[in-house]
């Protein structure tokens, strides 16, 4: 009986190996460590640097007009990064439950860092209550807690979150209506929810009170911006597995309260997923959806965003965003691994994607870094974390610095 049970498993395995092993090929470079310390080879902020774009022994091609450097390092797992009223920055490390203080210095320049919050399940989402400066907000996969900086306070939970599932990142952020918005991400690939709080942003006060959907069909809008220009919601979306190495794409959306963005039945422009959902319509049932703003690359893994303000920017970069693709795991050809700039009009239209940093991924079964969150800064800063090579980067304009 046992040998009979042995060799069903062996059998299935090989079945599940044979039927995925298209669409996993790629994933060495997604779960593998770097081959090497990436904040080896890149000198630290601080360091007497090179006047030159490529400040790296790594094969990191940068655009030109900006350097790179590490501001940062022995972050592991480094996702989600703020900055509070008092100039410090808060990191959270997902993988290894726990939100990190990096203090800065008047010269600009970390003077100490640890991991301050610990113990938590899964924090991914922070932000800084713009009232005050230093009050921050930690979403954990199944809550949100706010708690007074610097101060003896504790963790204090404003409202619960649904938790399990696939996607257990919750990303948080206080619009320009002094409202916090939460992204809670699908329990799966592919699949109709039975918790409605699933796969949508919800608003709510900085309190917790008036908990209300904003913005639903979003299968996985890890991270989302908003638009200085005319303060809409910008968030990045990743499509479903399973339907090839080219679809459906990657996106990034405009959010509107009361919209549906598509899934599970709809993605891309407006298509629908007839793999998915089987039912005959008369019409299109994607009609009624939103399409994105911007397509990418199908499984880029698209994380975090900013918009480039006007000071101490180029000013064919004004309005535009910076987008970190944090690399596929599902590809035949593993693609992503880089910053790209996301070119639009100063009224939010799209024209056209470009690289802005490449070379995380070198070929082959690894890369040396991940990237994820986009902090972008006044005075021609960028702070990026990497949640495989556990550093902070600092991008600068050579032009303003």
């Amino acid at each position: 009986m046992k040998k009979n049970i042995f060799i069903v498993i062996i059998v299935a395995t090989g079945l599940i190996t044979w039927y995925y092993w298209p669409s996993i090929r790629g994933l060495a470079p997604a779960v593998l460590p770097p081959a090497e310390d990436i904040s080896d080879l890149l000198p630290h902020s601080g360091d007497e640097l090179p006047e030159v774009q490529n400040r790296t022994e790594i094969p990191l091609t940068v655009s030109d007009g900006f350097a790179i450097e590490i501001f940062a390092k022995d972050i592991a797992g480094a996702r989600d990064i703020v900055v509070d009223g008092l100039g410090n920055m808060w990191v959270s490390q997902t993988a290894h439950s726990s939100v990190a203080l990096v203090e800065i210095g008047e010269n600009g320049l970390v003077t100490h860092q640890s991991p301050v919050f610990q113990n938590l399940n899964r924090p991914h989402g922070l932000a800084v209550d713009p009232g005050d400066g230093l009050t921050l907000y930690i979403a954990e996969e199944d809550k949100i807690s706010r708690v007074r900086l610097y101060s003896e306070g504790q963790l204090e939970k404003i409202v619960d979150l649904p938790a399990g599932g696939r996607h257990y990142t919750r990303s948080l952020g206080f619009g320009p209506d002094g409202l916090l918005y939460v992204s809670i991400g699908s329990t799966c690939d592919v699949c109709y929810e039975e918790d409605a709080r699933h796969a949508a942003i919800y608003s709510m006060n900085a309190d917790g009170s008036d908990f209300r959907p904003y913005a639903t069909g979003l299968r996985n809008s890890v991270f989302f911006t908003w638009s200085y220009i005319d303060g809409r919601i910008w968030a990045t979306e990743m499509g479903r597995d399973g339907l090839g190495d080219d679809a459906p794409p990657d996106e990034i959306n405009i959010i509107e309260q009361g919209k549906n963005y598509g899934w599970p039945t709809c993605y891309g422009n407006n298509i629908h997923d007839t793999e998915f959902d089987k039912n005959d319509y008369i019409q299109n049932p994607c009609n009624d959806k939103v399409p994105p703003q911007v397509e990418l690359q199908a499984h880029s893994a698209p994380l975090g965003l900013g918009f480039i303000p006007e000071e101490g920017w180029p000013e064919e970069y004004w309005y535009d965003l910076i987008v970190a693709f944090h690399g596929s795991w599902n590809r035949t050809q593993p693609t992503g691994y880089k910053l790209v700039r996301v070119k639009l009009d100063e009224y939010g239209n799209y024209q056209g994607t470009e690289d802005f940093i490449t070379g995380w991924y070198v070929g082959g079964t690894r890369a040396l870094g991940r990237p994820v969150d986009v902090l972008v800064q006044p005075g021609g800063l960028i702070f990026v974390s990497d949640d495989s090579a556990g550093v902070i980067y600092k991008v600068s304009n050579l032009t303003q610095n």
